[in-house]
């Protein structure tokens, strides 16, 4: 088994100051696999070593101890490491327990609370993109969005991120029975070929005069399509340029706990 060493952290700010114990040594393990996680091949003790910040005797000791739990494994011809089967295995537990509507719900409902943009969650239906998660910023607001509406197809931007995710004859049978008032003009394909690359989409003005639409898609770990973030703004009522694109960054927050954001990389 591991050891671990109980070691003392002190809060320096306060003159009585509680002393509270953490186990150091999970946090170095921790910091092996994650440079395990994040290489993209098997790595020598030294470079373990480099990148962890300690000496090779150090890493050593942790990376045998992780080999011993089957956190590790140890290539026996050219004695690289990489991350083990027990990793792999709690891993993939891990991913089966990620509620990805529930964990996007909660990002987006900070988000319509911190910015002058509403927005929430859709999932496909066979009436196509369909709102399960809505929250109304106080600062923006469009009274006609309600939770359960069925977003378009093709004059929307969450229904293009759909278009880039889904197989054509899904696309195409939700199109055939949305609302005459929905119809647009289908994106050219090199668009939605951008659109899944980029793991972004955006249009403006095509519900409602200077309004924005946004949306980028939530992957789980085999790349598949879990459900749609989708915004709507005055670009002009955001408080900051850079507010434009926070949802891109709610998406890459939710897609590293998801595991969807290397199938987004590698797309």
């Amino acid at each position: 088994m591991m050891e671990f060493e109980l070691f003392p952290d002190e809060d320096s700010g306060a003159a009585d100051a509680k002393r509270a114990t953490t186990i150091q040594s999970i946090s170095v393990a921790m910091r092996f696999l994650n440079i395990l996680a994040t290489a993209e091949r098997a790595l020598p003790l030294g470079e373990l070593a480099r990148l962890s910040r300690t000496g090779r005797s150090t890493a050593h000791r942790y990376m045998q101890s992780l080999v011993k739990e089957g956190l590790a494994m140890q290539d026996p011809v050219s004695s690289h490491y990489d991350l083990g089967a027990a990793a792999l295995s709690i891993g993939i537990a891990a991913l089966r327990r990620v509620d990805a509507v529930e964990m996007a719900g909660m990002q987006m409902k900070q988000l319509a609370g911190n910015h002058a943009i509403s927005g929430g969650v859709a999932i496909w239906t066979d009436r196509g993109p369909t709102l399960v998660r809505w929250y109304r910023s106080a600062l923006f607001a469009i009274s006609p969005v309600q939770l359960g509406d069925v977003l378009p197809v093709d004059n929307s931007a969450c229904g293009q991120v759909f278009q880039a995710f889904l197989p054509r004859a899904t696309i195409e049978a939700a199109r055939r029975i949305q609302p005459q008032g929905f119809a647009g003009d289908p994106a050219p394909r090199s668009l939605i070929e951008r659109i899944r690359a980029e793991g972004w989409a955006e249009m403006t003005s095509h519900l409602l005069p200077g309004i924005t639409g946004q949306a980028a898609p939530i992957l789980d770990a085999q790349g598949e399509l879990s459900c749609v973030l989708t915004t709507i703004t005055d670009l002009g009522k955001l408080n900051a340029p850079g507010d434009r694109l926070a949802l891109q960054d709610v998406a890459r927050l939710i897609n590293r706990a998801t595991g969807g954001q290397s199938a987004l990389d590698q797309s």
